[in-house]
């Protein structure tokens, strides 16, 4: 090879190797960050406070479609124990999601727990009672973390939700509420709630449905779109442009084990919750939306009874027992377990690192961690 062709070649040697440099630092750039994987924004825009955290592992891309499924007054040993009656959601779902054993509600009774998920507010004296009056929230003042002070049950307009978040963010909500029959149904302000107990062919509860606790909400076009009957979910779910990217599902209270019998006499309870998962879950994990990069959270407003987790254990308190939650994800690993303490502040924390929002409330508490890599811990 004469001189001048060995430098030619010489030449387009270096010049591939700087291009295929370039292209891994730019393959590198693009890795997606997971939920938990880093510190998400507070409610005031500066660094979050524990964001997942210390779990190790892979990094895992964020869920770009959040299910979220509450059941009702169940505690930990009575689902996930070896004698549990739902043997669908302990056995059959449990081998593929992720177990979050230490779990626990914020309150008793449901209300506040509904409350939390969606806005990081604490429970007041009339959520506690669940709302048997839909009234007015009296505020007297505002503390630490956006806390509003007062009591009552509908929340002025200046008080946020992940709703409003997310809309502000052009991602897309709904709230999936079985028997509610019309859009963004509620009592009239002021009024008492008639929904308090179950009707036969009426089973919906306006205390299960957190949205319409919230003026931010009830005042928008959005709460008729949005808030609407779970009969809407199957056609949603058909294709990933018409499927939220959170979608909030409330069963009615005898599909969501609350009631034992139910209504029409039929077996309550557990047995009839784990029934309701194996009809409907299907759907949700066969959807091109939940195949693509969802995540599916099925937990329990509170425990059974007036049981509280240990004292400070998790920002925002465990005052509604241990529960646990299931976690199914393309991005988890089936039949493992994830013991960080977590509540349903938690959960919202998770939703809004997933969607990069400020974290609202309680969700902002310094030290509480949001889903890590100890809950995704699969590879997408």
């Amino acid at each position: 090879m004469s001189c001048c062709n060995a430098t030619k070649t010489a030449r387009r040697i270096t010049k591939g190797l700087l291009v295929a440099a370039l292209l891994l630092v730019s393959a590198a750039a693009c890795v997606p960050v997971p939920p938990g994987g880093g510190p998400g924004p507070t409610a005031g825009g500066s660094a979050g406070p524990t964001a997942g955290g210390g779990a190790g592992g892979q990094a895992a891309a964020k869920p770009g479609h959040v299910f979220v499924i509450n059941l009702e007054n169940k505690g930990y040993n009575e689902v996930w124990g070896a004698d549990s009656r739902a043997t669908y959601l302990s056995q059959t779902l449990r081998s593929q999601g992720v177990l979050l054993s230490q779990y626990y509600g914020i309150a008793h009774n449901s209300n506040p727990n509904y409350l939390a998920q969606i806005s990081g507010q604490a429970s007041n004296a009339m959520t506690r009672r669940d709302c048997p009056t839909y009234a007015a929230f009296r505020q007297t003042g505002t503390a630490a973390l956006g806390q509003v002070e007062g009591t009552g049950c509908v929340y002025p307009e200046s008080v946020p939700t992940v709703a409003g978040q997310l809309s502000a963010a052009g991602k897309t909500w709904k709230a999936y509420m079985e028997d509610m029959g019309m859009s963004c149904r509620h009592p009239e302000l002021g009024a008492k709630d008639g929904s308090q107990g179950a009707k036969v062919g009426d089973e919906y509860a306006t205390r299960h449905n957190p949205f319409v606790y919230f003026e931010s909400i009830t005042s928008s076009p959005d709460c008729q779109s949005n808030v609407v009957d779970y009969g809407e979910l199957a056609g949603d779910l058909r294709s990933v442009e018409t499927t939220p990217n959170l979608s909030y599902i409330s069963p009615n209270l005898c599909n969501d084990g609350h009631d034992n019998p139910c209504v029409d006499g039929s077996p309550g309870g557990l047995t009839a919750a784990d029934s309701w998962l194996s009809r409907q879950i299907p759907a949700i994990l066969d959807s091109p939306a939940f195949r693509r990069d969802g995540m599916l959270v099925i937990t329990f407003d509170e425990a059974e009874g007036k049981t509280v987790g240990p004292s400070e254990l998790v920002p925002g308190g465990t005052a509604g027992g241990r529960i646990g939650a299931l976690v199914l994800s393309p991005f988890t690993r089936g039949g493992t377990t994830a013991d960080r303490p977590y509540n349903h502040f938690s959960l919202l924390a998770s939703i809004e690192d997933a969607f990069s929002l400020p974290r609202l409330g309680y969700a902002g508490a310094p030290g509480l961690d949001s889903f890590g890599t100890d809950v995704f811990n699969g590879r997408p």
